[in-house]
Parts: C-alpha cells; sequence; structure tokens
C-alpha cells in the first residue's frame, strides 16, 4: 500500500480535493453529534482522520477527540492545524484501545484501499474493540452498486496552475483512479485504488463484529440510503451493552 502514503501526504492530494473543506465536514458531524446523542466530554475516535477535518468540528464541539491515520504528512497536518484533539500515527487494521471511547467514526471511505477484506474486517473488530458497551460507530463508505456504472472515465482538472488528468476505471471489483499532476513542466503519476463497497458485504462485516446496525443514511446522514440512488453509505451502529 505504498502509494497510500505516497498519494495521501502531498500538497497536490490537497488541492485536488480542496472542496472537501470545513464546510463539507460539517455536514457529516453535526448529524452525527446530533442524531448520535454524543455531548461535551464524550471520547471519540476517529479512524483514517486524515488532515484532521472531521476531528476538528468533534473537537469544537467539546469532544475528548483523537485521530489516528497511517500518513505522516496527514498527521502532522492534523496535529498543527487541531490542537483540540490529538492524532497519532496508527493503522487502523490493528487495535487502538479497548472499551475507552463513547463513539468510533470511520469517515470519506477509510476502508478497502488493500486488496484483502479481511483487512478491513480487522478494521471493523479494532472499532468495535475500542469502544465501550453501548458505543456509537459510524462508517461512511462509497456506494459501488452507484458509482462504479456511473464513473467519469477521463478528466481534466486546472487548479492553482497545477494541471490534474485522471482516468477512472473498474478492475476486480474495485475502482481505480490514476492521477497525473503537472507543474511546472514537470509530471508526477499516482494511483488510487479503493474497493466498490455493496451493503451487503458492509452489513456481514458489521455483524461479524458484533455490531448491531441501527440504520443506514446516505452522505448526508439526513437521508435513507438507497442502493441504486445513493453515492455514499454511512452505517449507524452500536455495540452491545
Amino acid at each position: 500500500m505504498g502509494w497510500f502514503n505516497g498519494w495521501f501526504g502531498t500538497r497536490w492530494y490537497g488541492l485536488l480535493y480542496g472542496h472537501r473543506n470545513a464546510e463539507d465536514a460539517a455536514e457529516m458531524a453535526k448529524p452525527i453529534m446530533e442524531f448520535g446523542g454524543l455531548q461535551p466530554g464524550d471520547k471519540l475516535l476517529d479512524m483514517g482522520c486524515g488532515r484532521g477535518r472531521h476531528a476538528e468540528l468533534f473537537a469544537d464541539a467539546g469532544l475528548d477527540v483523537t485521530g489516528i491515520d497511517l500518513s505522516r504528512a496527514s498527521i502532522e497536518h492534523a496535529r498543527a492545524c487541531v490542537p483540540k484533539a490529538r492524532f497519532e500515527i496508527f493503522d487502523i487494521r490493528e487495535p487502538y484501545a479497548q472499551g475507552t471511547f463513547d463513539a468510533v467514526v470511520c469517515l470519506f471511505t477509510s476502508l478497502g484501499y488493500s486488496g484483502d477484506r479481511n483487512d478491513d474486517q480487522r478494521a471493523i473488530d479494532a472499532a468495535a474493540a475500542a469502544l465501550k458497551s453501548g458505543g456509537l460507530f459510524v462508517l461512511d463508505l462509497l456506494n459501488g452498486e452507484q458509482v462504479a456504472p456511473n464513473l467519469v472515465p477521463f478528466e481534466v482538472q486546472e487548479i492553482e496552475g497545477v494541471r490534474f488528468t485522471i482516468r477512472r476505471s473498474l478492475e476486480q471489483g474495485g475502482i481505480v483512479k490514476k492521477v497525473t499532476v503537472e507543474e511546472r513542466g514537470e509530471q508526477h503519476g499516482f494511483e488510487e485504488r479503493v474497493h466498490a463497497w455493496q451493503a451487503e458485504e458492509v452489513s456481514a462485516m458489521l455483524h461479524r463484529s458484533g455490531f448491531i446496525v441501527e440504520r443506514w443514511t446516505d452522505g448526508t446522514c439526513l437521508a435513507p440510503f438507497l442502493p441504486n440512488g445513493s453515492d455514499r453509505m454511512v452505517v449507524w451502529a452500536r455495540k452491545p451493552a
């Protein structure tokens, strides 16, 4: 998974996904706190926290936030920008804590980057282990049933003088995005690979980890999830009391 850290930690990744900002994060973080019944002082673990855009909102609301991510560059950015939260370089497939957190979130498709679905099950198991009894788990993934057949195969974007050429394809049950970056006469190539998730397999993983699924919503966290209409699936689950 060397591509993962090499691409996600670059300035170019931040440029290409600049629209994934605090305003975008608030659309998910606020409903999670409201409908999840989270209160100031509750302990929250943000798995695959990236640069901390969701963690910042949770921390600003008074939650006791810890963010973990495999990308050193992302964690360094989060530490500098979100001093109210704690951040650690950590592989979410490994157990981080035992019965410590009131809530665990795993947002913006932080699973499905390896070719082994056992890796994803390990991450779900780690989330269950980290939660207190009765704790909330919110998992946000792309909906492969909707996204895969509607891929835009070719796209070019110009952002702050950087040219991004993006090619998308389906390979062995996954979505592959090849990104060519051109800046100041130099060219760099990167690749993203993520599993095209199906609701049935996500539900099965959660049940294997002992979770009780409470509801499914789309990426707004407000509307019901539609297998043939929602680009994202957000699953709300509880660790049994």
